[in-house]
């Protein structure tokens, strides 16, 4: 029996394994800190995951003292070129690997000075092959870069927190609470089976004696 309950859960385990991860849209970060690294996250995820396709992703940067948007990166056929030279030796890719089909187009920035902010624009050219035609989409990122000497916490963040540790502790005296009114329920319940119990076998014991002193008395 425990063999045949063993056989769908390895089937489900290896069905597992074969799938691939999930595609979730997340914004970028937008703060980073000086002398730091720094990663510009960029994901665009297809509408359908089982039409093949093929993407190639270019970034684009417009410093916060400048008016028009420079080429900055492009990764394509798994080949990253940097056209900026103020990121030469700094700037990497981070986004998909071994693979044409990206979905991820997330780049890394080392040693971040604050001439790199500024906004970035993270376009997919992406090709869709349908069995009958293909089809072109250009999803685009629009991110907003600040640098800051330091990582400060915002207020949002500290409230956030604290509520949290607030619902912990809550939770956990009202989980106290409960466990005490239950064992005292389970408690008066059963000594309250107790009394019964102990009512009916005195019940039954006179019971007993009655019938016994009417049978002597009928000899």
């Amino acid at each position: 029996m425990s063999e045949l309950l063993l056989l769908p859960l390895a089937l489900l385990a290896l069905q597992a394994s074969l799938c691939r991860g999930a595609c979730v849209e997340v914004d970028s970060n937008t703060e980073a800190v000086a002398n730091e690294g720094f990663k510009l996250g960029c994901i665009s995820c297809k509408m359908r995951g089982e039409v093949p396709a093929m993407a190639f992703v270019n970034w684009w940067f417009k410093a916060s003292n400048e008016d028009n948007f420079t080429h900055l990166f492009r990764y394509k056929n798994q080949t990253a070129d940097i056209f900026d030279s103020r990121f030469y030796d700094r700037l990497h890719w981070n986004g998909s690997k071994k693979t044409n089909d990206l979905q991820d187009g997330s780049i890394y920035i080392q040693n971040v000075s604050f001439n790199d902010r500024g906004t970035y624009k993270c376009i997919f050219n992406r090709t869709l092959k349908y069995p009958r035609y293909n089809y072109q989409i250009t999803p685009n990122k629009t991110i907003t870069m600040n640098v800051v000497p330091k990582l400060t916490r915002g207020l949002a963040s500290i409230l956030s927190e604290v509520m949290m540790y607030v619902t912990i502790i809550g939770l956990q005296v009202w989980l106290v609470i409960e466990m005490i009114y239950c064992y005292r329920k389970i408690a008066a319940a059963g000594e309250e089976a107790l009394r019964e119990s102990a009512a009916e076998y005195l019940a039954i014991a006179s019971e007993s004696k009655d019938n016994c002193a009417g049978v002597q008395v009928a000899e």
